[in-house]
């Protein structure tokens, strides 16, 4: 008898919807079937203005959030439809939604995924599972990441340090090392820097291969320019995205500098690389163990940030997720159809020495 699930993520870089169908019986996870529908050109321009600018209208955000609803519930049925699935057969949909708002840290700490969870339910008619993060920032944390306890649940090896690094918009790793608590946290920026640096320049969505970025050198003033941020500075757990990185952000930083916009590109890949690396530089790992950096998202494709990964962290063995099992587009989609089946089973699934939260729960509200 499978247990179905399916996961359904859109991340900080908006450039599609990600599915995946997962059989989760007996504590094995399988992927039977996964997708990804681009995001309309339209709404990712109004939530790139929303998320950039900080500023809109309560009409705008009601209809981003009721579009969103619609998006993910078509994007959803096509799914269905693409690989013959029963819908009856579904036990739940997990929908991380759409992140425009992330704030762990001010006086009311709060978080916004938009993307009516109640329309998913409706227009698919299958148990939706939404709003994971805000139970555990109840609870004192950051509401994120959440990946590392499925990273626990599927990656852990007493015989390995392993880190699972996602690349998305936003950089953040699990770190699995036998015999220590989990940990995970925001490194800092993956592609919204990059991306948002190309598009303003060459109208492209992204540097395809980091053609561009190889053009280009590093400049090492702006570098350290970039590097003088309080976030790079804070302990974890710590949690960050697109309302602190981004292209206004990076704009004040350039002023004092006249550079080609190609060494821009460069440098930018080489603060994602290194802000990367000096994390992982810190951990408290087995030194008599091997040490995988397993990388998944889309920064994994880009073999320029793959490349100086592994000039960076000589004692790491740097490869795609792909290489344990796990196929690297997929992983989020996977870990929320993962979280929606904890939802489902009364699971916790938070790990309070990630996020900081007071004590483990269990995430998601659920629409029927």
């Amino acid at each position: 008898m499978q247990n179905l699930y399916i996961g359904v993520m859109s991340g900080t870089s908006m450039d599609g919807v990600d599915m995946a169908l997962v059989d989760i019986t007996a504590n094995k996870i399988v992927t039977l079937a996964s997708d990804c529908e681009p995001m309309p050109e339209s709404i990712k321009q109004r939530l790139l203005n929303l998320c950039e600018t900080k500023h809109t209208t309560l009409q705008n955000l009601g209809e981003l959030d009721h579009q969103l609803g619609l998006l993910y519930a078509d994007s959803i049925n096509k799914f269905l439809l693409k690989n013959d699935i029963d819908r009856k057969q579904i036990k739940a949909i997990g929908c991380h939604g759409q992140t425009v708002y992330h704030a762990p840290n001010t006086q009311y700490p709060f978080t916004m995924q938009i993307g009516d969870a109640n329309i998913i339910a409706a227009k698919t008619g299958i148990t939706t599972i939404a709003d994971f993060r805000r139970k555990d920032m109840a609870y004192g944390g950051q509401g994120a990441p959440l990946v590392p306890a499925f990273h626990k649940a599927v990656l852990q090896n007493q015989q390995i340090n392993r880190v699972v690094l996602n690349i998305g918009g936003i950089s953040n790793i699990s770190v699995l090392i036998p015999n220590q608590a989990v940990i995970g946290y925001d490194t800092g920026p993956g592609n919204v820097l990059l991306d948002s640096w190309i598009y303003q320049n060459l109208s492209k969505r992204y540097d395809k291969d980091g053609q561009w970025a190889k053009t280009g050198k590093v400049n090492q003033a702006l570098l350290s320019q970039l590097f003088d941020e309080d976030y790079f500075k804070m302990p974890a757990p710590k949690s960050t995205g697109r309302e602190l990185f981004n292209l206004p952000w990076l704009h004040k930083k350039l002023t004092q500098f006249a550079l080609l916009p190609q060494d821009i590109q460069a440098t930018l890949v080489e603060f994602t690389a290194l802000s990367i690396a000096q994390e992982i530089r810190k951990l408290p790992i087995n030194k008599q163990l091997p040490c995988q950096l397993l990388v998944c998202g889309g920064g994994a494709r880009n073999p320029v940030i793959m490349q100086r990964l592994s000039m960076l962290l000589p004692q790491w063995q740097v490869m795609k997720t792909d290489q344990v099992g796990i196929n690297s587009d997929d992983m989020e989609a996977i870990a929320f159809a993962w979280l929606a089946y904890c939802r489902i089973n009364h699971i916790p699934s938070n790990i309070p020495e990630v996020t900081g939260a007071s004590q483990a729960v269990c995430l998601g509200v659920i629409y029927q």
